[in-house]
């Protein structure tokens, strides 16, 4: 398996960003971390294994880069309306950077990446595709909470709205996203119903698509399935599976 790790100094985060790409071949697969961690967590939990018979078959490119949930959701420190900018910089620095790599190394070849991640990787990769259904193809989100106002102490501005996709889902009714997400073949909710998980969460965003007319599957897994990497090591191969 081909594996190249690059790194350079965000404009939109004034910080070093790394990035490991995985793969020869393939439609590209963008990965997001969960919690507070880093750009090499999938490999160390063994999840990029899971799916190594995808990226060896050059059925796949999967990619994988830092968040900024430390220094934006996850601190404590930070005030709220920074942890809100914060976010929207990341999405900038998704569109403008990380993705024009991404079409780079695909050239030829697909370049509307599938957005991934577990728990707060989840919330990442759905936040990416609603924004953007135009720029990727679906999404895969595994054990996800889809609004982050919690993390925000009653705070709201414009920020929190376009990083809150419960929200804005909600009132997407524009000519341009809305007939583009009502043709989507790629969004992929699923969630266990073991130790911490919360599948009310994945149910409360497929009520949202579901009154949007934006097709999707909600596969909500066994009481025996927890908020671990063990299942998100079943989950993700499962789902590539369906989609690839």
């Amino acid at each position: 398996m081909e594996r190249r790790i690059t790194s350079w100094f965000s404009q939109n985060l004034s910080t070093e960003m790394p990035l490991v790409a995985y793969g020869h071949a393939g439609p590209p697969l963008l990965m997001f971390p969960t919690a507070a961690a880093d750009y090499l967590e999938y490999e160390r939990f063994y999840l990029v294994e899971s799916i190594k018979p995808f990226i060896d078959a050059g059925r796949l490119r999967a990619y994988s880069i830092n968040s900024v949930n430390r220094y934006s959701l996850l601190n404590e420190q930070m005030p709220p309306n920074l942890k809100a900018e914060l976010l929207t910089r990341y999405d900038r620095y998704i569109t403008d950077e990380v993705l024009p790599l991404i079409r780079s190394n695909c050239a030829g070849g697909e370049i509307r990446p599938i957005t991934t991640g577990a728990s707060l990787g989840a919330f990442l990769a759905v936040n990416t595709y609603f924004r953007h259904p135009d720029l990727f193809r679906g999404v895969i989100a595994m054990s996800g909470s889809y609004d982050v106002r919690s993390y925000l102490k009653g705070y709201y501005d414009d920020n929190v709205y376009f990083n809150n996709p419960v929200d804005y889902i909600s009132n997407i009714n524009d000519d341009h996203y809305l007939p583009i997400l009502r043709q989507a073949d790629k969004i992929l909710i699923m969630s266990g119903r073991g130790n911490y998980e919360a599948p009310e969460r994945s149910e409360a965003l497929s009520n949202i698509l579901s009154a949007k007319g934006i097709p999707h599957q909600l596969d909500l897994w066994g009481h025996d399935v927890d908020h671990d990497w063990p299942w998100w090591r079943k989950m993700l191969p499962y789902a590539l599976g369906k989609m690839l």
